[in-house]
């Protein structure tokens, strides 16, 4: 779809839909759309509903995480109308106490999608109506994909024998960390020359590993 299209797209979004869109461009041949969060369900059924709209597919809701903002997650919204042959990108930006409004109601598929994303990144979504974990386990604490989250985890769980069950227990590190450089042969490819591989050089005087002297 040529730019042109996109941006009276856009226009005619937010001319029907007055201080619910702060703003609509088009980025990389994409008309992006940033809403009120108070305003999302509105927003989403007007895009399905409307005649120049159509968007009556929700293929997919995400979020990202910006730690460094008070408002720090925004959560991304992609929709597909056949009917015109058009995507558009919808974001939002919540913060860690603020809830998202619900689209279930709008888009039955929203179910799951508000789901990962609140066991994911911790994001509530209120009025849905069966927000719990998806992807990680009942037990597990806190929310991985947020930017803060250490990479170990919080707890390590196992099978326990003499219990008979699974059981969760703090993280244990057995060894120190390692950093991998992958400019060392030992550590990255061997069939090719890379920056770095100097640090594998033999000794004056000896041959070098694989070589035919």
């Amino acid at each position: 779809m040529n730019t042109e299209a996109l941006r009276k797209l856009g226009d005619h979004v937010q001319t029907s839909l007055p201080g619910a869109v702060r703003s609509a461009e088009v980025l990389l041949n994409e008309l992006v759309l940033r809403i009120e969060r108070r305003d999302t369900v509105k927003v989403m059924a007007f895009l399905r509903d409307d005649a120049m709209c159509q968007f009556q597919q929700l293929m997919d809701i995400t979020a990202a995480d910006y730690p460094q903002r008070e408002e720090r997650f925004d959560v991304v919204y992609n929709l597909l109308s056949l009917r015109h042959n058009q995507r558009i990108r919808i974001k939002l930006s919540t913060d860690e106490d603020s809830a998202v409004p619900s689209i279930t109601d709008v888009y039955t598929v929203a179910n799951w999608f508000e789901r990962e994303i609140w066991d994911l990144f911790g994001v509530f979504f209120s009025d849905h109506p069966d927000l719990r974990r998806i992807l990680t386990d009942y037990g597990f604490e806190g929310h991985p994909m947020r930017k803060d989250f250490p990479l170990t985890g919080y707890v390590e769980m196992r099978y326990d024998d003499e219990q008979k069950r699974v059981v969760y227990e703090p993280v244990k590190l057995q060894q120190d960390f390692r950093t991998f450089d992958f400019l060392s042969p030992w550590e990255g490819m061997t069939n090719v020359m890379l920056a770095g591989d100097e640090k594998a050089e033999a000794p004056t005087g000896q041959d070098q590993p694989g070589s035919n002297k």
